[in-house]
């Protein structure tokens, strides 16, 4: 078997683990660069169903399965304007002044 096979084989592998012990499925495999080139792979390629992601950190020759219960996706958050106070004090009449009426 050549290396590509026994990657995807132990990706597949992985995965499978992977969903008996997490309620979360990985929905992506994160590997170093020079990996997926040495594979002749390119990041965004699906491998065993989950989404092909360089990651210079991994050593080479390892890979990480990625989940939403490891990294949740971010939610999108609605951006509203603030309402602020008015800088001077808000000045309210209390009806029209009448002649001849004591004023408050």
């Amino acid at each position: 078997m050549n290396a590509e096979g026994k990657n995807f084989e132990a990706i597949a592998k992985a995965k499978a683990d992977h969903n008996k012990h997490c309620p979360f499925p990985p929905h992506t495999v994160r590997m170093n660069p020079f990996e997926i080139e040495r594979m002749q792979w390119e990041e965004g390629d699906t491998i065993a169903g989950l989404v092909l992601e360089a990651d210079g950190q991994l050593g080479t020759g390892a890979f990480r399965l990625v989940c939403d219960g490891m990294e949740p996706p971010e939610l999108e958050i609605e951006e509203t304007d603030a309402i602020s106070a008015p800088a001077e004090p808000l000045v309210v009449p209390v009806g029209p002044v009448r002649h001849g009426e004591p004023s408050a």
